[in-house]
């Protein structure tokens, strides 16, 4: 009895359940049968009873119903009893085939593993830049690509408002294939402060000379005085030019890439945005979800978009 029983679910709501399936299969019976008249012949002269309902003069007879609608009627109800005995359906009880959807991921998963491992097991001992280069594999790593990454990154790898662009040459944490490997298969997390501690008028002076770090049209005096608020409070991270550190995931601010540059906004107001409210990244691990021996060749896919 143990494989046909579970304790999933309370004995009140297991037995809750029970009583509503069948209750509703048998009082479907029920009406079915009770409904069921044979004698509803036409009299002597043709005549045929009627229900005594009525509409615009129509009147309806109440004929029975066609045998075969109703034999289809009881096999309905004769299949729906047999499927719950067979299958799970009824509270804690399994169904006497012992079947449910966690066995048969699990059973299609362990078949999955059988015939793809090895293949996986070759790639892993591939170097990422010359994995990189083999067209069926990287079909592949585009599979689980898009089925794991594209909901952040998007289809085409070129990632959207906070989510990196996977195919340009910035880099967050390096794109070096120890890196990826690194980010892939552990995740990250990045955090940027607030600043709103410095006051707005430094905010601006900040602003401005971000601005001039990476050409963009800024306030040269604003700038100058920005320059020394960036040395004590932001060169730590960003290096003292703002070429940014890969060991931190500091972005270099010295480029054109913005990360939390949202359509239509300009490059200034998304700068005071951050200083303001500081930002907060997560890249989540995932090893745990496609599998450390598919994360080299993901790590190889990725690699490939932006070389």
């Amino acid at each position: 009895m143990s494989n046909l029983w579970d304790d999933s679910l309370s004995g009140f709501w297991s037995a809750w359940i029970i009583v509503i399936t069948l209750g509703t299969i048998v009082f479907c019976a029920w009406v079915l049968f009770a409904n069921r008249k044979t004698d509803k012949q036409p009299d002597a002269e043709g005549n045929v009873g009627t229900t005594g309902h009525a509409a615009d003069g129509i009147e309806e007879y109440d004929n029975p119903l066609p045998r075969w609608w109703f034999m289809l009627f009881v096999g309905t109800v004769i299949f729906s009893l047999g499927y719950l005995v067979l299958y799970p359906g009824l509270g804690n009880f399994q169904g006497i085939l012992g079947w449910n959807q966690v066995n048969q991921w699990e059973r299609e998963m362990a078949q999955a593993e059988e015939r793809y491992a090895p293949i996986f097991a070759q790639y892993e001992e591939v170097p990422i830049p010359e994995l990189a280069q083999d067209g069926d594999a990287m079909r592949v790593a585009e599979r689980i690509f898009l089925n794991n990454c594209a909901i952040c990154h998007g289809s085409n790898a070129q990632g959207g408002y906070g989510f990196p662009n996977l195919t340009d040459d910035d880099w967050l944490y390096g794109g070096e294939p120890e890196n990826i490997v690194h980010t892939i298969a552990n995740g990250r997390n990045g955090l940027m402060p607030s600043w709103q501690q410095l006051g707005e008028e430094n905010i601006e002076n900040l602003t401005q000379h971000v601005l001039s770090l990476s050409g963009l049209e800024h306030d040269a005096e604003r700038a100058e005085h920005g320059q020394s608020v960036f040395t004590a409070s932001c060169a730590a991270c960003h290096g003292p030019n703002g070429t940014g550190n890969t060991a931190l995931g500091a972005p270099n601010l010295t480029d054109d890439t913005w990360l939390y540059l949202a359509p239509g906004q300009s490059v200034a107001d998304a700068v005071r945005q951050t200083l303001r409210n500081g930002r907060n990244g997560h890249m989540p691990a995932q090893a745990a979800y496609i599998g450390e021996d598919k994360v080299h060749l993901v790590a190889a896919y990725v690699y490939s978009l932006s070389n």
